[in-house]
């Protein structure tokens, strides 16, 4: 029979502790042109919410936001209007339109599609928790998690984030990444999650090397005391990396070598999968008018046709 099992999407990997050492109280200051259109100041209201701050009353909004409160008042009223926000008692929250929204993202859509079903055959093999990430800035967001009955007693996160540096995921998505990727991680400086979390360049740059070579990455309690992961790299194409894959369980019940095997064999069916979906053509093509090309291929694959 199999294993009960709870697809969570956009999931993310652990409950950590907060990147910062308070919580925050206001959103991130903005260049003034964002602040000076309409445009901007919904974009800024919408981005006061997050997984710590899901209901926000007008005050809060007004506060996490940096727009004016009347402003605020005023836009939020539209945004519920158009679905994008909903109002839960005195208090608002983001709408399900904006559910609907990121369904449609292509990136998204196509690699969970493409990575679901070997997904599904990693947890029947391993009986812990799955994950697939990609890379966002100098960060890891999980697009989809699975949960067996052994899986993690947690709260799922949903479009979870976590640093590139401090996750398996996250070490193997830097280690195929270019140079410019790891020196904005330098440069942007590490915040320790735990007590077993990489703050050291060095360290960093000799851990890619080797998960380069080796196309395994294993991060013992870098964000969560107690807690291991390891992680294979995806690829949609010979040189282009789509994401990374990955087991997480317990330390004392993860044995690395007992799933390696399954976990590079399912790495490997997704890589192969994302292949066969690759584009025939590209956009300085002049042929490409008259290829054949679905336009799930080239969504993914951005040739434009």
């Amino acid at each position: 029979m199999a294993a009960p099992q709870q697809s969570v999407g956009f999931g993310s990997v652990l409950p950590i502790a907060p990147r910062t050492a308070a919580p925050i109280t206001a959103a991130p200051a903005q260049p003034a042109g964002e602040l000076s259109s309409v445009l901007g100041k919904a974009r800024m209201i919408l981005d006061a919410f997050d997984t710590d701050h899901s209901d926000l009353s007008l005050t809060e909004l007004t506060r996490r936001s940096g727009v004016a409160k009347a402003t605020v008042h005023r836009l939020a009223g539209e945004l519920v209007e158009w679905g994008l926000l909903e109002r839960a008692g005195t208090k608002y929250r983001l709408g399900l339109r904006l559910f609907e929204l990121g369904q449609l993202v292509p990136r998204q859509r196509i690699l969970r599609d493409a990575a679901l079903p070997y997904m599904e055959d990693l947890l029947l093999a391993t009986q812990e928790t799955v994950h697939f990430a990609v890379r966002d800035g100098i960060d890891v967001l999980y697009i989809e998690k699975i949960i067996g009955h052994r899986g993690l007693n947690q709260q799922s996160r949903v479009a979870g984030r976590l640093p590139l540096y401090c996750t398996a995921t996250g070490k193997i998505i830097l280690a195929f990444s270019p140079q410019s990727v790891f020196d904005e991680v330098v440069e942007q400086g590490f915040t320790a999650l735990t007590s077993r979390t990489t703050m050291s360049v060095s360290v960093l740059r000799q851990q890619t090397e080797r998960m380069r070579k080796e196309q395994l990455a294993v991060e013992v309690e870098e964000t969560r005391l107690g807690y291991m992961s390891v992680a294979v790299p995806v690829f949609s194409g010979p040189r282009t990396l789509a994401g990374a894959l990955s087991v997480t369980a317990p330390t004392a019940r993860l044995n690395v070598s007992r799933i390696t095997g399954a976990l590079r064999t399912a790495g490997a069916g997704i890589t192969r999968k994302l292949h066969a979906m690759k584009c025939t053509h590209s956009p300085s093509d002049p042929l490409a008018l008259r290829t054949i090309c679905s336009p799930v291929m080239c969504s993914f694959n951005g040739c434009g046709k």
